[in-house]
């Protein structure tokens, strides 16, 4: 698949070239509009999607590559996993990322795969497809690791069915046995 085709198939594509963030940075407030979110929804699987706004501050990092932080924040429609009624939940997602030319990063597959995993340890940096990223990608991407995939209304509690004991289960034969072996006085 080529670039350009992958890139019209996304639901927010808001590309920003390298040669257009100046040395003191750019910073950039984006807004989706009702065709943009409704193709999100589609994509995230969500009822609705009344809200979807970014804001990012995008400024040179060494040397050929991008730093970009900010926020995502979204009102996104979902269905109440108890109640199966709709709700409405809010997202907050804070973005800091690095992009580097594809020489300048290191491929995961040539770390070491038996290393441990450190939790503190800086999140290793995007590539910088053709001197471009896509902000509409990045607050797609983000909006998506904040959205519960099990809402809940307030309040809700999921109650099981009440369990009745007819007898009528895989062990009811070794229950009657146990039962007859112990009145018999074994």
């Amino acid at each position: 698949m080529r670039r350009s085709e992958r890139r019209s198939g996304r639901s927010w594509n808001v590309p920003l070239a390298l040669g257009d963030v100046p040395e003191a940075g750019r910073h950039l407030d984006l807004v989706a509009d009702s065709k943009t979110r409704a193709a999100v929804a589609e994509h995230a699987g969500l009822v609705a999607l009344p809200r979807l706004e970014a804001s990012f501050d995008v400024a040179p990092h060494g040397r050929g590559g991008l730093r970009v932080i900010g926020r995502v924040s979204a009102t996104v429609g979902q269905t109440c996993v108890v109640t199966l009624e709709p709700l409405a939940n809010e997202v907050h997602e804070l973005v800091d990322l690095v992009f580097l030319p594809a020489a300048a990063v290191t491929p995961a597959a040539d770390h070491e795969a038996s290393a441990p995993i450190d939790a503190e340890a800086e999140d290793e940096p995007e590539v910088l497809v053709d001197g471009t990223i896509d902000l509409g990608a990045i607050a797609v991407e983000f909006l998506l690791l904040g959205v519960d995939p099990y809402p809940r209304k307030p309040g809700a509690v999921f109650e099981g069915p009440k369990a009745e004991d007819t007898g009528n289960h895989p062990f009811a034969a070794l229950a009657a046995l146990k039962r007859d072996k112990g009145a018999d006085g074994d």
